[in-house]
């Protein structure tokens, strides 16, 4: 699984511009499911997001994870995460799980964040999203599990 992290001030997600998701400070990911993820992987790629440290201690040095702060916690579906870039000009999608792999994996990351993390807010599986965030830093990583 793919998640590429952004620390926010804040972060919503729309569909047909209904609010379906949303946090102040915390941190945004953007989640992609390949082909060959498993359960194992969706809750190793969980344990990264919360324990990452993106934020900033007493002396400004990134040693704070989200679980240290508190902060809050969007999950946005976005298979183009693991889309295939490697020639052309078109991006091919074979390295992205099927969509019925890609919605249960989702799915048991959510389960796993709402269980392990008090404030968790989604996006909506295979809608077309618009997401407005504030990117505080910029601070944006690429993590793999």
């Amino acid at each position: 699984m793919i998640a590429l992290i952004q620390r926010v001030r804040e972060a919503r997600v729309e569909v047909a511009g209904e609010t379906v998701g949303a946090i102040g400070p915390g941190i945004l990911a953007l989640v992609a499911v390949q082909p060959d993820d498993t359960e194992a992987r969706a809750a190793r790629l969980l344990e990264r997001i919360l324990g990452y440290r993106i934020f900033g201690d007493a002396q400004g040095r990134m040693n704070r994870s989200l679980r240290d702060v508190g902060g809050g916690l969007l999950l946005v579906s976005q298979f183009t995460l693991a889309a295939d870039t490697s020639s052309g000009t078109r991006p091919g999608f074979s390295t992205a799980a099927p969509p019925a792999l890609g919605a249960r994996l989702y799915a048991r990351l959510v389960e796993l964040a709402r269980s392990a993390h008090p404030d968790v807010a989604t996006g909506r599986f295979g809608a077309e999203m618009q997401v407005a965030l504030v990117n505080d830093g910029p601070v944006t990583f690429w993590l793999e599990s």
